[in-house]
């Protein structure tokens, strides 16, 4: 054994492997996802149309810019390209992809109130009943309860789902999802 005051020489050579043996990100590490990446990865997300008197296609995006670029600083932020290699890009996407949906599951352009805007978020099952006389619709919200337990709101959409999916199969700690 070495003495107490005297340093092991392999010591830094040690912590480097350990700090790479632990998938540690480096300080300030962070993605470049882009909203120009993200159109051409999913384009679903923006409603096609020609103006009158044009034959140019042009692209209207489905949500708010601000919320878009919202979620891509999340993705780079939390979707490290050292974690993910030949993944990343999907994987990011998959992330931006995600949020854009949760957030279209509850976007209005107006809500009469703000019951009918908070309706929009509401947690939707399975329909477990429904009557036509005074309409009235319940639903069996037991298994998106249950789905959410482990991995939260990622069950919530299809894009989520996925990006779990792989991240289990990456099998990388550390991702913040």
């Amino acid at each position: 054994m070495w003495p107490y005051d005297f340093m092991n020489p392999m010591g830094p050579c040690f912590r480097a492997a350990r700090a790479a043996a632990a998938n540690v990100p480096q300080p300030g590490e962070q993605g470049s996802y882009s909203q120009v990446m993200f159109q051409a990865d999913f384009p679903q997300f923006w409603q096609v149309y020609k103006e009158i008197g044009s034959e140019e296609e042009r692209y209207k995006l489905l949500l708010p810019e601000s919320m878009l670029q919202v979620f891509i600083e999340q993705a780079n932020d939390s979707v490290l390209p050292s974690r993910w290699g030949s993944l990343w890009r999907y994987a990011a996407g998959l992330y931006v992809a995600h949020f854009a949906a949760m957030y279209l599951k509850t976007y209005t352009s107006g809500s009469q109130n703000a019951a009918q805007a908070a309706n929009k978020a509401a947690q939707t099952g399975v329909v477990k009943s429904a009557a036509m006389g005074d309409t009235s619709i319940s639903y069996d919200n037991s298994a998106v309860t249950a789905g959410t337990e482990k991995w939260g709101a990622w069950n919530a959409t299809q894009y989520g789902q996925q990006l779990v999916t792989m991240a289990r199969q990456v099998g990388m700690g550390g991702m913040l999802v």
